[in-house]
């Protein structure tokens, strides 16, 4: 021992005498020379010391050197471990108890890979203000219909072919099972699959291959912990607007850093025309989270017409607080937009909220949508009003509706024929799908110039693209 350094003194702890000499390494080995042996443990100077009770050397006069020394299992550095809970706890979301809760399923891990028996349940309770690991096993209560008794099941073991294929029950393990009479002398009480619990001796020496396992565990455990979190999280986001950063392209689809998650915004979802470059911040509707074997992914859309109303929602405060309702959607993205209003305040002007002064909430809400242009009408109960002002801007001469049908028949004069029916017949094709009517367009002579027919809103594609690895991309 010439080749370490010591340090040496006299003291008292719990009224017991001793002069140590303890080594300057680390881990510590005190030396403690006294007349009356400590307990298991000793705590000196802040450092809690395991005693080697077996072996003592006698010094002379009584006095006896006890080698005491600082276990693997409390060699636990409790600020780090708090800091790091801390840490998890703020960044990603982990609670505090489920960190620990991976801590000591991991050493319940290693212990069992070490020391344990096959079959053998081994818990531990990890002690976070002081380091201490309690190990216990647990034995699940059964009787004769539950497991083969373990002098029948020598037997059914030899010959396999001996036992009745209807006998679902399985072989009794002393290390797993306790059959219920004997657990009603250690509790009364006892009932079919209790859990009896028996407590463990402490080890503190563990090989490389169970640290490798327990090292595994936790991180098994805080991957879970944090999947659940950014589940919790983002599940709760559903149907808002969300904001990342393009990470990547590929084949036309956006793959967004969104911080604890990746959202995908497939080609289909984008609005036609934009032009995304890697690195730019991107608004999307989030529809739906996904959880698949590479991940959690957000599937997003900047096309889909909730995207627009979740838009506005942020843009007049109206909207939010429910004063104004939006009742109905009708969009071609990148191109034009219809929308119905409705005011539950009579003091409050549906379309006048949604334009703002000077038209400044619409003009914000088209910028982001690439300059989409907006008609936004209020709705109506009356079927003939609410149609004709969907086909605004253009006036109409009489609109005929037939209720059974849902088909409303629209009269326009020569003049307002273009207006009425749109662009490649934007117009009135969007009409219809913010009325759910079809709708004829006549002339003042009775001609049919034009039709629509009320499509379905479409809804966002479910078979959205996943990330592909590089090995995956030379594959294709």
């Amino acid at each position: 021992m010439s080749h370490l350094l010591y340090k040496g003194g006299i003291g008292e702890c719990e009224g017991l005498p001793f002069y140590y000499l303890t080594t300057t390494q680390s881990p510590a080995i005190l030396y403690l020379f006294s007349v009356r042996p400590p307990g298991r443990t000793f705590i000196f100077n802040r450092t809690t010391y395991s005693v080697n009770r077996e072996a003592p050397d006698t010094i002379f006069s009584g006095v006896i050197c006890y080698t005491l020394y600082v276990p693997r299992y409390m060699l636990f550095d409790l600020k780090v471990i708090n800091s790091v809970l801390d840490q998890l706890e703020e960044e990603r979301g982990i609670p505090r108890a489920r960190v620990i809760e991976a801590i000591e399923s991991a050493l319940a891990t290693a212990y069992k890979k070490e020391y344990g028996k096959k079959g053998q349940i081994v818990r531990a309770k990890f002690d976070i203000s002081t380091g201490d690991t309690l190990f216990t096993q647990v034995k699940v209560v059964v009787d004769d219909t539950r497991v083969i008794p373990e002098e029948e099941s020598e037997k059914m073991r030899e010959d396999e072919a001996e036992r009745d294929p209807n006998d679902e029950r399985i072989y009794y393990n002393p290390e797993h099972h306790i059959m219920l009479e004997d657990a009603k002398k250690i509790k009364k009480d006892a009932i079919l699959d209790d859990e009896i619990v028996f407590p463990l001796e402490s080890k503190g020496d563990y090989g490389r291959i169970a640290a490798q396992t327990a090292k595994q565990v936790i991180i098994q455990k805080i991957r879970e912990a944090e999947k659940m979190s950014v589940m919790t999280e983002y599940g709760a986001r559903q149907g808002e607007i969300v904001s990342g950063t393009v990470q990547r392209i590929e084949r036309g689809n956006l793959f967004i850093d969104m911080g604890r998650a990746t959202g995908i915004l497939p080609y289909e979802e984008q609005i036609p025309g934009e032009r995304y470059r890697q690195g730019e911040r991107v608004r999307a509707y989030l529809y739906r989270v996904e959880e698949t074997p590479k991940g959690i992914f957000l599937k997003l859309s900047r096309s889909h017409p909730k995207f627009l109303h979740e838009l506005f929602r942020q843009e007049a405060p109206e909207v939010a607080s429910g004063a104004v309702e939006i009742k109905a959607i009708a969009r071609e993205p990148g191109s034009r937009t219809k929308l119905a209003v409705l005011s539950t305040d009579p003091h409050v002007d549906p379309v006048g909220s949604l334009v703002g002064q000077r038209g400044v909430r619409v003009s914000t809400v088209m910028s982001e949508l690439g300059g989409e242009k907006i008609d936004i009408i209020e709705w109506s109960e009356d079927p003939a009003k609410f149609v004709e002002a969907a086909l605004s801007p253009a006036e109409v001469l009489s609109v005929t509706v037939d209720v059974s049908e849902m088909k409303a028949v629209v009269e326009v004069t020569e003049d307002e024929q273009s207006l009425a029916i749109g662009k490649g017949g934007q117009n009135v094709r969007l009409a219809a799908k913010l009325t759910g009517w079809k709708i004829d367009i006549r002339s003042a002579k009775g001609e049919e110039i034009a039709s629509a027919d009320a499509g379905p809103q479409e809804e966002p594609t479910t078979d959205n693209p996943q990330p592909t690895t590089e090995e995956e991309k030379k594959e294709e």
